[in-house]
């Protein structure tokens, strides 16, 4: 994935707080021996850890948030050199796209921020660690990523990686946000399984984050993309189907226990959203998974 070299980031959009205090020591994970592992599962690209409710209590104590990020990452052309800065590209870009579409209908989009972090830090859902992956909070809006993950899903997981790579797991998350100011998430994620509300959800933010690429170059941002960068989004939407990561994690595949959807569904409706650029394609609740 190629940035504009020219493009000015905003670093504003991004909190960081990596090598803040209370790293690696401050986390708290109970929930009667919920493991690591299952926690990654379930909370990879997209899981609220808010639904586990108190298996997930605040423990880490963070210190102020730094502003080197704002020194650093400043053009389109440290996008292109550094992943932290990238991830800031990803959601300026991102942003963009959905203040833009946001206001074409005559509604106002409210920006979110991303908090990078290094081993564990607290949210509006508790704490968070590089275990849980990715996720949105819908109590602070905030979206949390530790960029050790993007290790992970390449190692542990079998994603080829790629710039575009990151960029998916950013516009999922994003997804869930539009999602928010959208009311989708005041349901809950509802019961797990092939055909629940939970993997609805996390499908149509897939779509979400299709149709961002779709746009991504219009934002300014980006560089057109090429169908080898929207092969690497789409070899990590397979890489965290469910069916991967049990298969990966417990040595066995069980649809009933869903929460995300299958691989090929994954692919599927990032396909859908980046086919049409159109987020009323993305209509997962009403259509056949």
């Amino acid at each position: 994935m190629s940035f504009n070299p020219n493009a000015r980031l905003d670093p504003g959009q991004i909190s960081d707080r990596r090598g803040m205090p209370g790293g690696r020591g401050g986390l708290a994970i109970g929930g009667g021996g919920l493991g690591i592992a299952l926690l990654l599962v379930y909370t990879l690209l997209g899981g609220n850890p808010d639904d586990l409710g108190p298996l997930l209590q605040p423990g880490a104590v963070v210190g102020p948030e730094s502003s080197q990020l704002a020194t650093d990452c400043q053009t389109g052309q440290d996008a292109n050199e550094r992943d932290d800065c990238r991830i800031l590209g990803y959601v300026n870009s991102i942003q963009q796209y959905w203040t833009e579409t946001f206001t074409a209908t005559g509604e106002v989009y409210q920006p979110s921020d991303t908090v990078l972090f290094s081993g564990a830090t607290s949210s509006g859902c508790g704490s968070a660690s590089a275990a849980t992956g990715p996720f949105y909070c819908p109590p602070d809006q905030l979206i949390y990523i530790d960029l050790e993950f993007f290790g992970e899903l390449r190692d542990r997981f079998g994603a080829q990686g790629g710039s575009l790579a990151q960029g998916y797991v950013i516009a999922h998350e994003y997804g869930h946000h539009v999602q928010d100011l959208l009311g989708v998430l005041e349901s809950g994620g509802g019961d797990s399984g092939a055909e629940s509300r939970a993997v609805r959800v996390e499908l149509q933010a897939d779509c979400f984050a299709g149709v961002w690429a779709n746009h991504a170059a219009s934002t300014g941002y980006l560089q057109p993309l090429t169908e080898a960068q929207i092969a690497d989004a789409l070899d990590a939407a397979a890489a965290v189907g469910d069916d991967r990561i049990q298969e990966a994690t417990q040595g066995q595949v069980n649809p009933d226990s869903w929460t995300h959807g299958s691989s090929e569904q994954r692919q599927e409706w990032f396909r859908t959203g980046y086919d049409t650029g159109d987020p009323t394609a993305c209509d997962t609740f009403n259509s056949e998974l």
